[in-house]
């Protein structure tokens, strides 16, 4: 039974997303201080009825758009018959079991089921590989390294960066504003050590080390899915256009955005490039510095170094060719999971839902660690496969060896011409620094018989990278 071709295992993840916009749609009216439930809607009576009900729309001056219902009955069909697609094959796979059995005495017959098998379960995750909803239908794919340790608020780690003299908000906040950060001491140093240690496994892998400015055009921003212009919340600093003095002192500069992540410079470094499929992949890690222009909401996510306005992010991004994205993905988690276990954290890696994936990503994963001074899982990095979305906008093109699949003809078109294709891209981060920094400091907090803060336990794996002096008594290898 041969997997199907791109063009029909993607159209269930298109479904799921627009089936995500439209329960947004149809709980945007929920008071945000109730506790109830969300309304359960029955959407097959609407489905069945849907001439009736838009009228009865019509008639009542609802303000919806045209065709609104019409599209949620339409969803509603195609949602129930991939239920009965789904149901079918776990039906096929809870069979197939006791036909391999069965034919254990016949190698040829046993192999092939065994293949049926394999296929059945591809399909399958195909179909139902991401949750549809808000961050909370997050799926927790895995769990890695030791026992989470109990929370306890004195393991936060602006206490622990105040006592041992690692952090200063108060000085920055004077200087620039809220929400912004010295470190100091060895906690300028863990910086450079993180940065550093995520680098080497990175280059291990085959990434190319790339700087990256972190400056660019708004419209670069916006092809890789940025919006630099949210009608919301500004996400984005933006550097104003200047024009020429009249006399001549000073020239014009355009508009130009600091860049959320170094994604967006290192996607721009491909921008209007075509490669042979021989060529791909083409792997970075680029290092340079995020900036949030949203950061500073309140409340204990703005707290310390969780949510600020500036911080060094070291990110990963590839471009391949079509066929081998979801592989690339693959990679990349792997490589993030390799990082975060050498710091001996406790993490777990999340398939995130519809409603967290941002224009750009087809799918993402997130890693969170455990923050017992926060009381909660934080995330500290994410990956998304944005397939060909950048590179439509970017004009990121390579040869094909051989012609892709058509997502637009149908399954019996005549096959195109082999041509230049859009390729896929892929990003990563590799240390989000202050994210991590709360981790390791909340975790590895040593405390005296009274419960003051005296030193912090380190990851062995750092100390390659370590560039200060360590006399032992505030810091401890392990």
């Amino acid at each position: 039974m041969p997997r199907p071709p791109p063009s029909r295992w993607l159209r269930p993840r298109s479904l799921i997303r627009t089936c995500s916009r439209a329960r947004k749609l149809s709980s945007q009216a929920e008071p945000s201080s109730s506790e109830l439930p969300k309304p359960r809607l029955d959407y097959r009576n609407l489905a069945e009825n849907v001439e009736f009900k838009s009228h009865n729309a019509f008639n009542r001056k609802a303000l919806l758009p045209v065709g609104a219902l019409r599209n949620v009955a339409r969803l509603y069909e195609e949602q129930t018959q991939l239920s009965r697609d789904i149901s079918a094959k776990r039906h096929s796979q809870s069979t197939i079991g006791d036909r391999i059995r069965a034919s254990a005495s016949q190698p040829e017959s046993k192999q092939a089921l065994l293949d049926v098998a394999r296929n059945l379960k591809a399909e399958i995750a195909d179909l139902e590989n991401v949750p549809i909803g808000p961050e909370s239908d997050a799926k927790v794919l895995a769990q890695h390294g030791p026992t989470p340790l109990p929370a306890s608020p004195s393991r936060d780690h602006v206490s622990v960066g105040r006592a041992l003299n690692l952090l200063d908000l108060e000085a920055a906040a004077t200087v620039t504003g809220n929400s912004w950060y010295y470190l100091l001491n060895e906690g300028a140093l863990l910086e450079l050590a993180l940065v550093n240690y995520a680098l080497s496994l990175a280059i291990k892998h085959g990434f190319t080390p790339v700087t990256t400015p972190d400056v660019v055009r708004p419209d670069i921003a916006a092809r890789c899915g940025f919006q630099p212009r949210d009608q919301n919340i500004s996400q984005t600093y933006h550097i104003a256009p200047t024009v020429a003095a009249t006399d001549g002192s000073a020239k014009p500069h355009p508009e130009l955005v600091l860049v959320g992540t170094a994604e967006i410079p290192l996607a721009g470094l491909f921008a209007n490039k075509i490669f042979t499929s021989d060529d791909l992949p083409r792997k970075v890690v680029g290092l340079g510095h995020a900036f949030r222009a949203e950061a500073g909401a309140r409340g204990a996510d703005a707290r310390g170094l969780y949510r600020v306005h500036q911080f060094t992010k070291l990110e990963l991004f590839a471009v391949c060719t079509q066929e081998s994205s979801e592989e690339m993905m693959e990679e990349m988690r792997r490589l993030q999971v390799e990082i975060v276990e050498g710091l001996g954290l406790s993490f777990r890696v999340l398939d995130m839902p519809t409603e967290e994936l941002g224009a750009s990503a087809y799918r993402k994963y997130d890693m969170e660690a455990w923050m017992p001074g926060r009381g909660s899982w934080g995330e500290i990095s994410s990956t998304s496969n944005c397939t060909d979305y950048q590179a439509r906008r970017l004009h990121i093109r390579y040869r094909a060896s051989k012609p892709p699949p058509s997502t637009e003809a149908s399954d019996n078109a005549t096959e195109r011409p082999v041509s230049n294709v859009f390729a896929h891209t892929l990003n990563g981060t590799a240390a989000a620094v202050p994210r991590l920094i709360i981790a390791l400091l909340e975790n590895g907090a040593r405390f005296d018989e009274q419960g003051n803060v005296v030193g912090v336990d380190l990851p062995v794996a750092l100390r390659p990278f370590w560039l200060g002096k360590n006399d032992g008594s505030m810091l401890r290898w392990v």
